[in-house]
């Protein structure tokens, strides 16, 4: 279907990895730390053993409000035709040995000018005593030998673009952009390694060929001055579809790796597998276990983003009517939000959905949308200013939205503006290569689907029932169920083995319990934590303060192996009420189910200081029919107090201590309270929020 359309879908991966045992500040909530660059030189390290040929460069990361340097990036630049970019000298990240470099930086630096100059690339030599990249040169590509004279020039003498901050109006080489292209030389020590290293710093290169022309003439400088290891850093290297690009960056508890993307899902899962490989060698996992037996993910999400080879091959820019289209669909789908997200999901999150935010605004979306319909061929900048907006969190931020499109077409983010992406935020981050590919899979299906057919013309309301029907599993499932149909009826169908995994989630089962012809399942439903204070007050970038003490629980009863189907005779209470249970069905057959909402723990900062601690939560599970039932408590940690002993060694081990904090006694008389009425806003369709009573 592809192929006939003439269009491409890549996929890249944001995949995120913690050191889950370890309680230090950069492996719970902190972007750096002490080990955090020695883990990830180890792990790139052990990625660049099964990516030969491929060139370790030390370039320029991100930088966040309040912070006074970018952060590091690693990365490994690669060949797609697997041919080879670089056969030189290593990066100290990826040897043990160290060899002396007093004497060859000299020689390495009247070398690669002489050699630059034989390529006829005028190159001109200088020095400036004091600084740590003391030498230098510049060089142009149109056969004119440039004038060096630092006091003529001051940019000449700029320090390194590592040492100070990146610029408001975001990293530029405004030297390159006049055609001149200033290399820095020195020597270099970087934390954990052993000895000093010569170090070249590189302008902002032009385009990937002359680039790789560049590598090619450092390589054989570096032969012929035997020069042993070698530091390659500076503004980010070019990059086009010939390349692989994967960067390793820092962020709060985790180490994130941008994954250079891939053109089809084969190779993706490829990658991904390589990626999961080396980071358990390295003792890095993609989640963490929490002491009472709670998976969580790894800390930092696990985005995917959808492109083409090229921005205007992009999928989005070939078919200009898939972008509004997939709005609308994933409003019309809301488990494609809320299935695959981490645990904090709802308007003050990092995935916000369009109908999470101010209702006008939502209006005005829907008009945005049909007037992009009307639209024959729509540009991408047009797009792109009629999305953009739309798109936010309710700070106005375009980056914490569920579709983020900043790097689409966007003209005021300078180099990587205009790339053609749209990036998924609404995913946690996955346990494995597979379940990745599983994901990748369905999103490239969706917008091959989309590209082609609109399924979902006009934009959904949900209202109320978007943040109640929704936030329990078997609802999510269901819907996404209806997306797997949509993808079968326009000849996408996935497939059981990805449609399962892509349904599977077995950490969300909390507890289960087998009594006489029924099972109790206890899963963790969605809760929408809200904000706490001044949104405008939490500067932006930093981490925001939510109160996160309300949980959801889904609560089904299935037939047990030996009953007749029928579920009819059991009643649920709490709190003294009956649950009015719903009836629904599901692939295994016939289920009765509902929510209940409490607060589990006391903020130290949040909503309600008059709302108790509801936790343990007790029910009756009656059995109508025999006059006979089971008196049930969950608890939130481990029923007969205490600490653990540390944290779950294993998924397994986790699984077991969820289930023990359900506690299950027969009973011969209904623990049932007198029936009181309801206040109006407890119970709704799909829940009973106890903190109203």
């Amino acid at each position: 279907m592809l192929e006939a359309a003439d269009l491409s879908i890549w996929i890249g991966a944001e995949p995120t990895f913690t050191d889950r045992f370890s309680q230090q500040p950069e492996w719970l909530d902190q972007a750096l730390g002490e080990s955090k660059l020695r883990r990830a030189g180890r792990l790139l390290r052990r990625l660049g053993a099964s990516w030969q040929g491929a060139l370790v460069m030390r370039c320029i990361g991100r930088q966040y409000a309040g912070e006074t340097r970018p952060r590091w990036s690693l990365g490994l630049y690669g060949s797609r035709d697997g041919e080879p970019v670089w056969d030189g000298p290593p990066d100290p990240l990826l040897v043990d040995r160290h060899l002396p470099t007093d004497d060859l930086l000299p020689r390495f630096w009247t070398g690669l000018s002489e050699a630059l100059n034989a390529k006829g690339w005028p190159a001109t030599t200088f020095s400036l005593p004091g600084d740590p990249l003391h030498l230098r040169i510049l060089f142009s590509l149109d056969g004119h030998r440039p004038t060096a004279d630092p006091r003529v020039d001051a940019r000449l003498a700029a320090p390194s673009v590592h040492s100070g901050p990146i610029p408001v109006e975001g990293l530029s080489d405004e030297m390159a952009s006049e055609g001149l292209y200033l290399l820095k030389l020195g020597t270099a020590r970087s934390e954990g390694e052993n000895g000093e290293s010569i170090c070249l710093e590189l302008p902002g290169f032009p385009d990937t060929a002359t680039f790789r022309q560049f590598i090619t003439v450092v390589e054989g400088v570096a032969a012929e001055t035997a020069v042993p290891r070698l530091i390659w850093q500076g503004y980010p290297p070019p990059v086009d579809a010939t390349v692989m690009w994967t960067t390793l960056t820092p962020d709060p508890a985790v180490i994130e790796v941008n994954l250079a993307p891939a053109a089809d899902v084969a190779g993706f899962l490829r990658d991904m597998r390589r990626l999961f490989a080396a980071a358990s060698d390295e003792a890095l996992a993609p989640f963490r276990l929490q002491y009472n037996g709670q998976v969580t993910d790894s800390g930092g999400g696990g985005q995917f983003t959808l492109g083409g080879p090229e921005p205007l091959s992009s999928p989005f820019v070939m078919a200009p009517q898939t972008l509004p289209r997939l709005i609308r669909y994933l409003i019309r789908h809301p488990s494609l939000s809320y299935w695959f997200a981490p645990a904090y999901v709802g308007s003050s999150s990092q995935s916000p959905r369009p109908d999470e935010g101010v209702r006008d605004a939502y209006e005005e979306l829907e008009l945005a949308l049909q007037q992009l319909a009307r639209e024959a061929s729509p540009g991408p900048e047009f797009i792109w200013r009629s999305l953009n907006n739309f798109l936010v969190d309710p700070s106005g931020n375009s980056h914490r939205s569920e579709l983020n499109i900043e790097k689409f077409w966007n003209p005021y983010l300078p180099q990587r503006g205009c790339l053609g992406l749209v990036e998924f935020r609404a995913f946690r981050m996955v346990h494995d290569a597979e379940q990745a590919a599983a994901i990748a899979a369905l999103l490239r299906a969706l917008v091959a689907m989309l590209s082609a057919a609109d399924r979902a013309p006009e934009l959904t309301d949900w209202g109320e029932t978007l943040h109640d029907r929704f936030a329990l599993p078997h609802y999510m499932q269901r819907d996404l169920g209806e997306v797997f149909a949509d993808l079968a009826d326009c000849g996408l169908e996935l497939g059981s083995v990805i449609t399962d995994r892509l349904l599977s989630d077995p950490h969300r089962e909390l507890a289960r319990h087998t009594m006489g012809d029924c099972t109790l399942i206890v899963e963790q439903a969605v809760e929408f934590w809200p904000l706490l204070g001044d949104t405008a007050m939490q500067a932006s970038g930093d981490s925001r303060l939510v109160d996160a003490s309300t949980s959801r629980l889904q609560l089904m009863l299935r037939p047990g192996e030996t009953a007749d189907g029928s579920l009819e005779h059991w009643q649920l209470w709490i709190g003294g009420h009956q649950l009015p249970l719903r009836e629904e069905r599901d692939q295994q057959g016939r289920v009765r189910l509902f929510g209940v909402r409490y607060r589990s723990f006391m903020p130290l900062q949040g909503l309600h200081p008059g709302v108790p601690v509801q936790s343990p939560l007790e029910f009756c599970l009656w059995d109508r029919r025999r006059g006979r039932g089971f008196r049930l408590i969950w608890h939130e940690w481990r029923p007969e107090g205490g600490p653990y002993d540390g944290v779950p060694d294993s998924l397994d081990e986790a699984c077991q201590r969820r289930h023990e904090r359900l506690v299950v006694e027969p009973i011969d008389t209904p623990l049932v309270a007198a029936q009181t009425d309801l206040p109006g806003a407890a119970l709704s369709a799909y829940c009973l929020d106890l903190r109203y009573l």
